[in-house]
């Protein structure tokens, strides 16, 4: 056991926990300094044009001024009506495709077939015609997706590329497609024993709608690495 040595006379026993309150004054002391010493620390205004010095009069200020206050409160306004808005926008995209038919997908998916089409064939001339220069003319400004067989007669080629190719508007649209000028075109690119497995397909597709989802994803991509290539 551990010896106590005895008072001298007159001295008064230290009260217990004596020295834990010294420290927490002494905490406290250094607390108030440091506090200080933040308080005074000069701090730049969060407005981007701004950006002058200022010391703060809370923690939770960040502008120098009423005017700088203002714009800050202003600009976290606008986000949050950006941040409603694209949550209103999202919701309303997901109702549409909720209330998408198959043959809505059917759309989408010939969307992004047609594209890739016309960026496969971007430096060949029309199929049918053989023109390569749109500005040469006053009518047929504008390049299609033509197909030989059409997708209201033959809707299951839809899909075929041997089936479709870059076809000047004029040609498609008010030249009823020019099967005959499109077949000896036809011919040329692919070759006749293509063109007549093409004439013989009377084979069904039916698409799932994940099919037709995949569909378009296929084709989108396809697009996407055409353009990185040619870029």
């Amino acid at each position: 056991m551990m010896r106590r040595t005895p008072l001298k006379p007159g001295t008064k026993p230290m009260k217990q926990g004596g020295f834990a309150r010294a420290a927490r004054i002494e905490d406290r002391e250094v607390s108030k300094i440091k506090t200080k010493a933040a308080r005074e620390k000069k701090h730049k205004c969060a407005v981007r044009t701004c950006r002058a010095e200022f010391v703060r009069l809370a923690p939770f200020v960040t502008w120098c001024s009423p005017e700088c206050g203002t714009v800050l409160a202003m600009a976290k306004l606008e986000k949050q009506r950006q941040a409603t808005a694209a949550a209103e926008r999202k919701n309303h995209r997901e109702q549409l495709i909720k209330l998408r038919t198959k043959r809505d997908y059917v759309k989408l998916a010939q969307v992004a077939f047609n594209a890739y089409i016309r960026a496969r064939d971007a430096h060949l001339p029309c199929i049918c015609c053989d023109r390569t220069s749109e500005k040469q003319y006053l009518t047929g400004t504008n390049w299609d997706c033509g197909h030989y067989r059409s997708t209201g007669s033959a809707p299951h080629l839809r899909f075929h590329e041997d089936n479709a190719h870059r076809q000047l508007t004029v040609c498609n649209r008010y030249g009823a497609g020019r099967a005959v000028d499109y077949r000896i075109g036809l011919i040329a690119r692919i070759g006749l024993a293509r063109v007549e497995a093409l004439e013989r397909d009377q084979e069904p597709r039916h698409y799932t709608v994940d099919q037709l989802i995949a569909l378009t994803a296929h084709y989108k991509k396809k697009l996407k690495e055409l353009k990185a290539a040619a870029a």
